[in-house]
């Protein structure tokens, strides 16, 4: 699989929603974004959180074809 990358709307629909994911690190990942964002909802810092999103996606793109399918659907 290859270009799962999430969409500034789909981060801030994460970022303030309560979507389930399976793999441990992007749901931990996405609790400490979530916090982050609260504090400073700026584009800014939408921006600087879609970035951590996709490279996390980039990354560990392997194991993250579940997680990749909600996103997909926001």
């Amino acid at each position: 699989m290859y270009g799962m990358n999430a969409t500034t709307s789909q981060v801030e629909k994460i970022l303030k929603g309560d979507q389930v994911f399976s793999q441990l690190g992007f749901a931990m990942m996405v609790a400490r974004l979530k916090k982050t964002y609260a504090k400073d909802p700026s584009s800014a810092t939408l921006r600087s959180c879609t970035s951590e999103v996709n490279a996390f996606l980039e990354k560990f793109k392997d194991s993250m074809a579940n997680d990749y399918a909600i996103i997909a659907k926001l």
